[in-house]
């Protein structure tokens, strides 16, 4: 299934034009009201989207109940678009390194570490 693909998500689309949602989507941005991939790279972007951190996928209990994040629209459509196709972000940090623990070129890192 693509991380587009509308069939498994349709049915719950009009929960995002709920009151429930529009009180869980403000109270979330009101509590963390940065985005939280800029700010793991030391950007300080206003977030504008209440996204769920991991894909509800058509899950109702998911959809209400699963863990929120908030993401600046570019970082959504980006480094969110980035784990759900990859598994990982493609975020580079300050030192020349990818920030994202899952990113293959610490594989060969973890591989070699030696069993203590």
């Amino acid at each position: 299934m693509s991380v587009h693909d509308k069939s498994a998500t349709q049915n719950l689309d009009h929960l995002y034009d709920s009151a429930r949602w529009h009180r869980l989507r403000k109270h979330q941005l009101q509590e963390h009201p940065l985005c939280k991939f800029c700010m793991e790279r030391g950007i300080v972007t206003a977030a504008t989207i209440c996204d769920h951190v991991e894909p509800h996928r058509g899950d109702v209990n998911k959809f209400w109940l699963g863990e929120l994040q908030s993401l600046c629209q570019h970082c959504h459509v980006t480094a969110k678009y980035d784990i759900e196709t990859r598994g990982y972000r493609r975020d580079i940090g300050f030192d020349g390194w990818p920030l994202d623990p899952r990113h293959p070129c610490y594989l060969w890192e973890n591989k070699n570490k030696p069993d203590v």
